[in-house]
């Protein structure tokens, strides 16, 4: 009991000073919002994408936009360094856009560690995170009920490049005949 007690009083010391640091980071993010169906998230992804200089990260869960594909194997062709991790379900996937970028040279890696990989994420340049429940889908922008945040801020963009990393260290490179 006395251990509980100490590790509570520990966390509660603890706390309000994480508390205040995430906020700081929160407190400077610039932020864009978007809903759907139809809400124009979809075209916020391409124009952030095309806009890009230097480097994309993406971890997809799904991913069957042509418009997004595209806009990525445009900035590949720039010499835009991308790197793409996707959900094992996307080796197979109907409409899946994983042939198309292995097909304009972009590094594409599966990640088959977890149950289902998630995550719906670009990171650009090192200062933008594009994120939210928004799969980058066609039904995602037509049919669903989703939304897409893309924020705008170097540290908390540093803190999903490191979640990046994690899992590009267990991805491993798609089979192109797959």
């Amino acid at each position: 009991m006395q251990k509980i007690l100490y590790v509570l009083a520990l966390c509660s010391c603890l706390l309000p000073r994480v508390i205040r640091a995430e906020s700081l980071i929160l407190s400077q993010v610039r932020t864009e919002l978007y809903f759907s169906p139809k809400g124009g998230a979809e075209a916020a992804i391409v124009r952030a994408v095309s806009r890009t200089k230097n480097e994309i990260c993406v971890l997809a869960y799904s991913f069957t936009s042509a418009p997004i594909d595209e806009a990525l194997a445009a900035a590949h062709q720039r010499g835009v360094k991308i790197t793409v991790i996707l959900d094992k379900s996307q080796v197979t996937a109907k409409g899946g856009r994983m042939r198309s970028l292995q097909e304009a040279d972009v590094p594409v890696f599966i990640d088959s560690t977890h149950a289902i990989a998630h995550n719906k994420v670009m990171i650009l340049d090192k200062n933008r995170v594009i994120t939210g429940s928004f799969n980058f889908t066609r039904s995602a922008e037509e049919r669903n009920a989703e939304n897409l945040l893309i924020m705008t801020n170097r540290a908390l963009s540093k803190k999903y490049l490191e979640d990046f990393a994690r899992h590009l260290e267990h991805a491993v490179p798609a089979d192109p005949a797959s």
